[in-house]
């Protein structure tokens, strides 16, 4: 069962809705069966409540999973929380479900347990600092494998990190050259053609993705088909030219370095 790691008081914990989808019902019937049963629920021991500030902060340190912007209180529900549920539901697939709860998340709660005296702090914080330096060498070796690959890998991260489609100009401002320039380039490594004032790819490169041209209307009787560079795009002329050994300015200046 995946679920989203949520923890209060030292203790895994799970929102209303991660029960109800867990026990194949709905948010509404977890409620309704929580009101209609509220003395045998006790607070701190079956659940927490959050308001306020609490629930603001909750909200802040785990956002990416429970939304608390338009709520003004949140329940989050514990081991014995879950069981009185599914005694209420009393379904198979809620005893099913509590039963997997149990093994795969409830009863890991342990790690989250604060140490009980000051050698088994000791042994935690030794523990840690062990896991830390661990860590440490991790990224270390990391770091040296990145820049090991950087000549190779920067003009590749350049391009993956910008995801629009771009001119021929745009691209051969990158190799230092005009866009004339790298049109004719490409036309003579058999990449593109010139169909009137357009240039157009060979029939073996128009389905790889390259380019998406399209046609501007400029009034009722004239039109501009423009054709642009996919990023994909960018990167087959990258290593077409790396053949011709013609590299982006970027790659050139480390090289030099």
């Amino acid at each position: 069962m995946d679920l989203s790691i949520l923890v209060k008081n030292n203790q895994r914990v799970l929102t209303t809705a991660q029960i109800a989808k867990a026990y194949g019902t709905s948010h509404r019937r977890i409620s309704e069966n929580f009101n209609s049963n509220k003395q045998r629920y006790k607070e701190g021991k079956h659940f927490f409540l959050l308001q306020g500030n609490e629930l603001k902060s909750f909200g802040q340190q785990y956002g990416n999973t429970v939304s608390v912007e338009r709520v003004s209180k949140l329940y989050l529900w514990t081991e014995k929380g879950a069981w009185l549920h599914a005694k209420s539901l009393n379904s198979n697939q809620a005893w099913d479900a509590y039963e997997i709860l149990v093994d795969d998340y409830y009863s890991l709660k342990d790690i989250y347990r604060l140490p009980t005296s000051y050698k088994e702090a000791l042994l935690q914080l030794v523990s840690q600092v062990e896991k830390n330096e661990q860590l440490e060498t991790q990224n270390l070796i990391l770091i040296q494998q990145v820049n090991e690959c950087q000549p190779k890998a920067s003009y590749y991260d350049m391009v993956l990190q910008n995801k629009s489609l771009l001119s021929v100009s745009k691209i051969a401002k990158d190799y230092g050259m005009s866009a004339i320039k790298l049109n004719k380039l490409l036309h003579e490594l058999g990449v593109q053609y010139k169909q009137g004032d357009i240039w157009l790819l060979y029939a073996k490169h128009q389905d790889k993705g390259y380019t998406q041209t399209h046609t501007h209307v400029i009034d009722a009787e004239k039109s501009k088909v423009q054709t642009k560079w996919t990023q994909k795009g960018r990167l087959f002329i990258y290593e077409l030219l790396k053949q011709q050994s013609i590299l982006p300015i970027i790659e050139r200046e480390e090289r030099a370095s």
